[in-house]
């Protein structure tokens, strides 16, 4: 545990001395205090970065820690008492268990919310272009068969064009109604349709309701049109999951991504277990050429271990894998190897 934290605060430490150098004219040319600098940024900051490498940094430790007992020939005592390699892995599992839980509470409830000021501070002192001004071609599910549709919207004044909502009942068409414009009420938190056009259908029959002005209660609102996928970060387990829920009703391609961050939260605090065993097993044995020989092929799992979650993150965004798996197979593959290790090591 010590070692782990030792090696996590090093690199947590180089990381926050690369991100001042990179982002320091940003802060100098937008006014930010150094008080708000290392309160509303860094320490919010450095749970998040902390916690996505908690998971490799335990198998760095786990390698180092036990090559250490291993070049000193301490396990020919251990094991010459009879205790075997899996009663030896009972203390790593104690601490993978307390890092695990610690990991899990983090990304789950505190770092959102560290998220949450953080991204609003690098909105306000970091960011490049200030908010997004326009948007266009927005296409969303606003309730079960109620079908949304706008051509472009402008933050600023408030004013979409081109408006298009549908209602279906199964598959039957209920309702239509078009707009040449709609614009925001912010008083009375409602849009205004403008020259618009109402078509009812009802039986087989059609009506039709034109006008200049109406005012309209739709389910959405302009900041709808502006949500960013970076936002996910900033939520906890509750709020992601009701969110994933709005974007599966709204039919948005952006609920992978949202589902791989849900299950991610999950995955990686078991990876923990996973790279304790590889690591054990790995290092229990002495070897010629000493720590460097396993540290070495730490690394290399490690960096294998990341190209897998990268691979099947892509796959699972192209639409070839489930998010689920795609979060899950790399650990599936790891473990596979663990207990293959683990087995060659124990004999």
């Amino acid at each position: 545990m010590g070692t782990f934290f030792l090696a996590l605060s090093l690199i947590v430490l180089v990381a926050v001395v690369f991100d001042i150098s990179e982002k320091i004219d940003n802060f100098i040319d937008r006014g930010a205090s150094v008080p708000d600098i290392i309160v509303k940024y860094y320490l919010n900051f450095i749970p998040n970065f902390a916690n996505l490498f908690s998971s490799l940094f335990v198998f760095i430790s786990v390698i180092f820690f036990t090559s250490k007992m291993a070049g000193k020939s301490e396990f020919i005592a251990v094991f010459a008492s009879g205790i075997s390699k899996v009663r030896l892995l009972y203390p790593y599992f104690i601490g993978c268990v307390i890092i695990t839980a610690f990991s899990f509470i983090l990304g789950n409830y505190i770092i959102p919310d560290c998220n949450k000021e953080r991204l609003a501070f690098e909105e306000m002192y970091v960011a490049k272009g200030g908010q997004k001004v326009s948007s266009f071609n927005i296409h969303r599910q606003l309730e079960p068969g109620v079908y949304f549709y706008i051509e472009s919207f402008n933050r600023e004044h408030g004013v979409g064009l081109r408006l298009s909502l549908e209602k279906f009942e199964g598959v039957t068409l209920r309702s239509k109604l078009t707009a040449d414009m709609m614009q925001w009420d912010e008083k009375n938190q409602l849009w205004k349709v403008k020259d618009y056009c109402l078509r009812t259908f009802d039986d087989g029959k059609e009506s039709i309701e034109t006008g200049a002005v109406m005012d309209t209660a739709i389910r959405i609102t302009p900041e709808d049109f502006f949500k960013k996928n970076t936002t996910v970060e900033a939520l906890n387990d509750k709020e992601l999951r009701a969110y994933i829920a709005e974007q599966k009703l709204s039919g948005t391609s952006a609920v992978i991504s949202s589902e791989i961050e849900l299950y991610s939260r999950m995955a990686t605090p078991f990876s923990t277990f996973v790279l304790t065993i590889i690591g054990f097993a790995l290092s229990v044995k002495k070897r010629r050429g000493g720590m460097g020989v396993n540290i070495g092929i730490g690394m290399l799992l490690s960096f294998s271990y990341i190209l897998f979650q990268r691979f099947s993150t892509t796959f699972a965004l192209g639409g070839l894998l489930s998010p689920m798996l795609a979060v899950w197979v790399p650990n599936i593959i790891f473990a596979l190897i663990a207990i293959a290790v683990f087995i060659t090591a124990a004999k």
